[in-house]
């Protein structure tokens, strides 16, 4: 999987992370001044101090680039760069896909999600009165008829009684 992001030109993550582990590297190690070194051997000459100096460059140009390559080394071995571009690549996808949006404001999510449960409940509220309704029309209908049918058989009773 390496291999292929060498074909690839590095994605601008990949860039940034190395150029900002160069600047900084760079920064830390040119952080004292040829003024600063001679002022920390106040003893040596002047001769001795720009040997001195030298010398240090040396050591500080050495360290900058065995830190660089052992970066370098560390990026390869935890394959950085293809994991950089494939974080680039999902982040470029994510931003193209318009259903995933970090611009949604969740207060507006929520003020919406309330209102389409407050009317939920409204529609629900209003079916249970209409079924109460249905109900207690069906029990005023059944009583119609209980009494009916009490009437009916007492007048049945009536007719199919014996007559004196």
């Amino acid at each position: 999987m390496e291999e292929a992001s060498h074909s690839l030109p590095p994605g601008s993550r990949h860039l940034n992370l190395k150029k900002s582990f160069k600047l900084a590297v760079r920064s830390v190690l040119t952080a004292c001044t040829k003024e600063d070194f001679s002022k920390a051997f106040p003893r040596f000459t002047a001769a001795e101090q720009e040997r001195l100096y030298g010398l240090f460059i040396q050591v500080i140009a050495s360290l900058h680039e065995n830190i660089e390559d052992e970066f370098e080394s560390l990026c390869h071995e935890t394959q950085m760069g293809t994991t950089l571009d494939t974080v680039e690549q999902l982040v470029e996808e994510q931003n193209l896909n318009p259903l995933f949006s970090d611009k949604t404001n969740v207060g507006q999510v929520k003020h919406d999600l309330l209102a389409v449960k407050k009317n939920e409940i409204l529609i629900l509220e209003g079916l249970l009165k209409k079924i109460e309704d249905q109900n207690q029309g069906a029990r005023s209908h059944i009583d119609l008829l209980r009494k009916k049918l009490e009437d009916n058989s007492g007048t049945v009773e009536a007719l199919l009684s014996p007559r004196t």
